[in-house]
């Protein structure tokens, strides 16, 4: 198989497709089609809700149903064809978003432009449900499982998830920074009012991403005053970037981390910058954490923590800071009004890609920091569009190095599932339902 990298419009070659219904590696019954009375019930009810919600996008999807016959729905504009109709609708009156995403898994549906077409669906998502029917998501909807609950017990498993699978996967698709969260490219900045945002980058080039890397990590020092003897705690390693360019200030840092695989490569990586001295990356859930900072940095890592868990969040950090001292975070937003309808819902990105996460919204930051500690939000910086470009760099280098994946020993389960899972954080970055944001958090009488 040989897979080139695609073009930014999304038209270039995707993701191997599905058999009808191959082997899978690790999927558990994944390739298990839902079946009887009350399936049939759902899929006629997802087929109805599905025709009529797409009948008035800006989309095309075409339908092929088992006896041959095809329907075209939409008004025109990115393409997906749904091959295996029974499967598709059984998977989504069953599961709902969950199935969605696990019929593209198995190949019962695809579409050419992924992110183009969920870019659409995620424009309208807060409308792809009829008002009426919206109410019933507390029935309808599965709850996250107590076992990915971001508990003090549970947060080691839900990182491994993820950041635990393997070191020279991201390797092959993040920048030479090993930066794993938004890129701030080089654009103008627009004064809000309350917050300043970051104008769209364009189609930035696979060349322009680690010296926006870079930027990102260094406007986040520069915010919270990292220099010369600064003592900063760093929540969520990464692979150590961050954590060198303090180091290179003069800084002593502490970085702290609970995936295993992520600390013995950023202890590497540090150690080859002979910055050992002076960054220390230890496993260490953020609770345990003690001593005293004059920065408090985390960059994406807040998304792991856990609705229920934030005022636990903030409370340490405000506990650690010293007088005088400055947080800056960089965290994934969503609407606060979505934030509060779906907290207790257990998505296809939970089950598949990040168990235990939830997004915050940037009003719930600055209540939960105003009401449960002495911090206040004095800066932010909106970059949303950015970030949608950073997934689709991500996006091509990972399919571009297909083979390479599956060298390691992934399958093509696994390539569509990380196709998928990039191009639908793109979508909701490009429609702008999810946004990322700088904030700087003080104790104003504290600051000169």
């Amino acid at each position: 198989m040989t897979v080139t990298r695609p073009t930014p419009d999304g038209s270039g070659p995707q993701p191997p497709a599905r058999s009808a219904h191959p082997a899978t590696q690790r999927w558990g019954d994944l390739d298990v089609v839902p079946t009887g009375p009350r399936v049939q019930v759902s899929a006629r009810i997802a087929r109805r809700l599905f025709t009529a919600a797409v009948n008035r996008l800006a989309v095309t999807v075409v339908i092929t149903e088992a006896d041959g016959r095809r329907t075209t729905l939409g008004k025109g504009g990115p393409v997906a064809t749904v091959s295996r109709a029974e499967e598709f609708f059984a998977r989504l009156g069953r599961d709902q978003l969950i199935g969605f995403g696990e019929a593209y898994l198995v190949g019962a549906w695809d579409a050419e432009d992924l992110g183009g077409f969920l870019t659409v669906l995620a424009e309208q998502m807060s409308d792809l449900v009829p008002r009426p029917l919206q109410k019933l998501r507390a029935v309808v909807a599965k709850r996250p499982p107590r076992a990915q609950v971001s508990s003090k017990k549970n947060s080691r498993d839900n990182i491994a998830h993820h950041y635990d699978l393997s070191n020279d996967l991201f390797e092959l698709f993040l920048d030479e920074s090993m930066s794993y969260s938004s890129a701030l490219f080089d654009t103008d900045r627009l004064d809000r009012g309350d917050h300043h945002s970051a104008t769209p980058p364009g189609a930035p080039t696979a060349e322009e991403l680690h010296p926006a890397q870079v930027r990102k990590i260094e406007r986040l020092l520069d915010a919270t005053g990292v220099g010369e003897g600064s003592r900063v705690l760093e929540i969520g390693s990464g692979w150590g970037e961050l954590a060198m360019r303090a180091a290179q200030r003069g800084a002593d840092v502490l970085t702290i981390t609970l995936s295993t695989e992520q600390q013995a490569l950023a202890r590497e990586r540090i150690a080859a910058a002979g910055m050992s001295e002076r960054a220390r990356v230890e496993l260490c859930d953020y609770r345990a954490v003690t001593g005293e900072f004059d920065a408090v940095v985390s960059v994406e890592m807040i998304e792991a923590v856990g609705h229920q868990y934030w005022t636990t969040y903030f409370q340490t950090i405000d506990k650690v800071l010293a007088p005088g001292g400055k947080v800056g975070i960089q965290a994934i937003t969503m609407p606060h009004d979505r934030m509060l309808a779906t907290r207790n819902t257990w998505t296809w990105i939970h089950k598949y890609i990040f168990p235990g996460g939830f997004l915050p919204s940037v009003e719930v930051i600055d209540e939960v920091t105003r009401e449960q500690t002495s911090l206040r939000l004095t800066d932010r910086l909106s970059f949303g569009s950015h970030y949608a470009e950073t997934l689709r760099l991500w996006d091509e280098a990972f399919l571009g190095d297909s083979e390479a994946v599956l060298a390691l020993g992934f399958d093509d389960t696994f390539l569509r599932m990380w196709h998928f899972y990039l191009e639908y954080s793109r979508a909701g970055f490009a429609s702008g339902y999810l946004d990322v944001n700088q904030v700087v958090l003080t104790r104003p009488e504290e600051q000169a």
